[in-house]
């Protein structure tokens, strides 16, 4: 039993030393969301607790980041959560994609898809009650309908 364990803890110990690359965080986006648009303070302060780790190129890794297997998935869902929707380009998509986005955003919110639950699990202050689901849909609804009444 003892070489077992102590194999376990030599394996865990060199798993360690593949390298992950963590998308790296940028705190400069002209083209943010929050930069360049107006949006309410209570949802930006939402959509950063709850969004933006995954969404924007502005993530806070938390310490456990660096630990293999973890950073594997952190890193993954980074890499599709920007593939999917950054708020850090927001500036630079096209109006009818914004909307999309913004339906999107509206959709999964309402499903409770979004913030993914295992994000959630951990991070609890990202998760969102009733009166931020309701404020994150209403704001997409708004801002969607303002993008063709300019």
């Amino acid at each position: 039993m003892k070489k077992i364990l102590l194999g376990l803890i030599i394996l865990f110990v060199l798993v360690q030393l593949i390298p992950v690359n963590l998308p790296e965080p940028v705190s400069d986006n002209p083209n943010d969301l929050l930069t360049t648009e107006k949006v309410p303070d209570e949802v930006a302060e939402i959509l950063k607790r709850s969004c933006y780790d995954c969404h924007s190129n502005e993530i806070n890794y938390p310490w456990y980041a660096h630990i293999v297997p973890v950073s594997f998935l952190i890193k993954r869902d980074v890499d599709e959560g920007r593939e999917e929707l950054n708020f850090s380009e927001w500036k630079q998509l096209k109006k009818s994609k914004k909307a999309k986005l913004l339906d999107e955003i509206a959709e999964e919110v309402q499903e409770g898809e979004m913030p993914m639950g295992i994000y959630t699990l951990i991070h609890r202050k990202a998760q969102l009650n009733e009166k931020e689901k309701e404020l994150i849909v209403g704001w997409t609804e708004d801002y969607a309908e303002s993008l063709f009444s300019e």
